[in-house]
């Protein structure tokens, strides 16, 4: 493999549902051998204060391929907030990259040369178990597919510079440039 793919890295970013249950989710996929694993196995050897990188699976002893580390974006805030992060958030992860292996986006051979860091937000506010897993499920297989395909298009960006929204801010039409 030339160092140029070697060194390569496709980065995605999807949000899925409404509410407290929704899911924000960023991925990087990369070859074990470039930054993607040197940044995947320091996270992993780095864990701080409530923010614990760790291997997602499909189930105890069935780590997901491409190996993913699981990285929290907020600290649990309670117990209950913890199980839903390690628990059905984690779930959800696990199995969108298993969709996405499933699907093409990530091919036979590089769920054994490549690794996925899925960063993810879990609202301490999340109540609905089955939510949680399936948005992450879907924001993780989206966000890879989105990373493959380089999106979003530069064209769509620049036309929703002037009108920039998200789930928890909407701008004033006085306060847009």
């Amino acid at each position: 493999m030339s160092a140029g793919l070697q060194n390569s890295v496709q980065i995605g970013e999807s949000f899925i549902g409404e509410g407290a249950n929704a899911a924000h989710i960023n991925t990087v996929l990369g070859h074990r051998d470039g930054p993607a694993g040197t940044a995947w196995a320091t996270a992993l050897a780095s864990p701080s204060q409530g923010h614990v990188p760790f291997v997602a699976v499909l189930r105890p002893s069935l780590p997901v391929k491409p190996l993913t580390l699981f990285v929290t974006k907020a600290a649990p805030a309670s117990d209950e907030h913890g199980l839903l992060i390690w628990g059905p958030a984690q779930a959800g992860v696990a199995a969108g990259v298993a969709d996405a292996l499933a699907d093409g986006v990530i091919t036979a051979e590089q769920a054994d040369t490549h690794v996925v860091i899925a960063a993810v937000w879990v609202n301490p506010s999340a109540d609905d178990a089955d939510a949680v897993y399936q948005h992450n499920r879907t924001a993780t297989r989206t966000a890879l597919g989105n990373g493959a395909a380089s999106l979003p298009e530069t064209s769509e960006v620049l036309a929703a510079r002037d009108a920039p929204s998200n789930p928890f801010y909407t701008p004033t039409p006085t306060s847009r440039g």
